[in-house]
């Protein structure tokens, strides 16, 4: 089904009337219809599909059922569907209210914020909103007059007739008049802060809650000026994009448009009476009615007389992503441009010890800190990148198992969501690395790469047409055995790469032959200067990785295979080698393919900037 047409949730709210029932045809038997969300996945009140092989479902079950891919690429940033689209009826004033932003929310509601925008369809002679204050107030006057029933007084009344429009930011106080008729969009949020509301009491009898404390946190103390900037649509955010829909039925009765892969479109139709089509299917409308387009339906034509508000989700301004790299030790996280430049980056230990749970909040919260040292908005980043040592579950966002940092099943994206509401990628920390070096380092050029992190332990990552390859579970190359019953491996075994390759494993090979602990630069430098025992040691060395590369180029036959972590610090002492190696014993020689071989550039950086790429 390429057209969803949508049955409301209705909400009997006492300030409301009766005309959705009256005019718009909306199914309710009660005698009051405040509003009806037209198209909600939110779990207060969501909208039920009526036509087609879904009918019955939620809309919430038909995207689950058909996967995100129906909401389009420019909704992956977003953790849960993102808009709200509403019809509402005032009969009396609404509170005076205001919303609060992403981050105050998120803290401590546990849902999103609120932005949104007003189209009026209907006004009476006198009819206005309130929006913002007349002129700027202290937050000491704002609750004083909170108490003493004054603050209407310096809230800014604005008149409006049928076709005005505004734009409501989180944090700009407001209120709708009576006897307006309004459709609204805003962010999938149900959380609103009543300042003032008249007196009134609920159906228990007792007045209304205020939410002055959370108020008086949140709410922008200046005046709003009507902006216009938006044009040539209704309204333009980050979160939604509203055109205008009109048709007359005359010289202008047909609009043809094109719903394509980037964005679903919702359609919701005001006035007039006609007919929507796409991909061979046809639906009559009225007025009242809202169509659900997934993303990429292709071509659609709405007929007749109309006027109608059609919403989409355009790309991100200036969008920022946040890299996670978790290590044994230590944990970087940074942020990271459209440009795969870190804008700024910052380290904490990790403190592997811990509870996984104390752990995932600190990073959280060194995370959002980051954000705001740089003034970056939460609602500007798209999402958050983790790279973790270990075996991961990259669909569920788990990590099974990590020796390093003493991790079992820590669903991690999860429970990161707690601290960072954002989309949120796990994956292991070595294709994290080798995700970097390939979208901003030595990698650039090559849309296969291997890459083998030599430190203390060997990991590795493997890139195939630009994308992570994994398998079920991830690769550990420094796992594959290269000596029967070799050297005790950390993983249990005998033999391994890592048991070889690694700095830990070069530095228990020199202390073996000298009896003194020396670092991998001593070792090396020691070789050139004529040490012999040394000479072999680094000869040893350089033969166990050379076969470790020629199985993995047997196996993968990548362009470029890449050498990180410490050991890499050694460069040529190590690529004028191994290159001969892999000349010598990869499959065909030099009759082949053979692939580069280089030092991955970006270092430490390489880990943030492939999480922060997993997005």
């Amino acid at each position: 089904m390429s057209i969803l047409k949508l049955k409301p949730s209705c909400k009997d709210y006492l300030w409301g009337g009766h005309r959705l029932v009256e005019e718009y045809g909306k199914e309710y038997e009660g005698e009051i219809l405040a509003e009806t969300w037209e198209l909600s996945c939110h779990p207060d009140g969501p909208t039920v599909i009526v036509n087609g092989p879904s009918a019955g479902k939620t809309l919430q079950q038909y995207i689950e059922e058909n996967g995100k891919e129906v909401l389009g690429k420019n909704c992956r940033r977003f953790r849960d569907f993102p808009i709200l689209t509403k019809f509402i009826d005032a009969r009396e004033n609404l509170s005076i209210q205001v919303h609060p932003d992403n981050r105050y929310a998120l803290k401590n509601e546990g849902q999103y914020g609120k932005t949104e925008m007003w189209y009026v369809m209907d006004a009476g002679e006198d009819a206005f909103l309130y929006y913002g204050f007349q002129k700027e107030i202290g937050k000491e006057e704002f609750a004083k007059r909170i108490q003493e029933d004054t603050l209407l007084e310096v809230l800014h009344a604005v008149p409006v007739q049928k076709g005005d429009v505004l734009f409501i930011e989180s944090g700009t106080i407001h209120a709708i008049g009576k006897d307006i008729l309004i459709a609204e969009i805003q962010q999938n949020s149900n959380v609103t802060y009543r300042v003032y509301d008249y007196g009134r009491v609920g159906k228990d009898g007792k007045k209304r809650d205020l939410h002055i404390e959370k108020a008086l946190a949140v709410t922008k103390r200046v005046p709003i000026v009507r902006d216009k900037s938006s044009y040539p649509h209704v309204a333009d955010c980050d979160y939604f994009t509203v055109d205008k829909l009109n048709l007359d039925g005359k010289v202008m009765k047909k609009m043809e448009g094109t719903v394509s892969d980037v964005s679903f479109a919702s359609i919701l139709m005001l006035d007039g009476n006609g007919t929507i089509s796409c991909q061979g299917e046809t639906l009559e409308f009225r007025k009242g009615d809202s169509f659900f387009l997934s993303a990429g339906s292709g071509v659609y034509q709405v007929e007749g007389s109309c006027d109608a508000l059609i919403t989409t989700i355009r790309e991100k301004a200036a969008p920022v992503r946040i890299g996670i790299d978790i290590g044994g030790t230590d944990t970087k996280i940074g942020l990271v441009d459209i440009h795969q430049k870190l804008i700024r980056q910052t380290t904490i230990p990790t403190a592997a010890k811990r509870p996984a749970q104390e752990i995932i909040r600190e990073i959280g919260e060194k995370a959002l800190e980051l954000l705001e040292e740089q003034g970056i908005a939460l609602d500007q980043c798209v999402g958050a990148g983790i790279g973790v040592p270990g075996t991961i579950d990259r669909k569920n966002g788990v990590v099974r198992y990590s020796n390093n940092i003493r991790w079992e099943n820590v669903t991690l994206a999860k429970e990161m969501g707690n601290y960072l509401p954002i989309p949120i990628q796990v994956a292991n920390d070595a294709d994290c690395a080798a995700l970097g070096e390939a979208v901003a380092g030595a990698g650039r050029e090559y849309q296969d790469v291997v890459m083998l992190t030599l430190g203390t332990g060997v990991g590795s990552g493997i890139i195939l047409d630009g994308e992570i390859y994994e398998g079920k579970s991830g690769s550990e190359f420094g796992h594959m055995v290269i000596v029967e019953n070799g050297e005790p491996c950390t993983c249990g075994r005998r033999g391994c790469l890592e048991a070889y390759a690694s700095a830990t494993a070069l530095r228990r090979d020199a202390k073996r032959a000298t009896g003194r602990d020396l670092q991998p630069e001593e070792i090396f430098r020691g070789a050139e200067e004529g040490d012999q025992k040394l000479a072999e040691v680094v000869d040893a060395y350089l033969r166990r990785l050379g076969i470790g590369i020629v199985n993995i180029v047997n196996i993968f036959r990548p362009q470029l295979v890449l050498l990180g972590g410490g050991m890499s610090r050694q460069g040529e002492r190590l690529l004028s080698s191994l290159r001969e190696m892999v000349q010598e014993g990869c499959f065909g020689g030099a009759k082949g393919e053979l692939p580069d071989l280089e030092i991955a550039t970006l270092k430490n950086e390489a880990g943030m900037i492939g999480a922060a790429s997993l997005l």
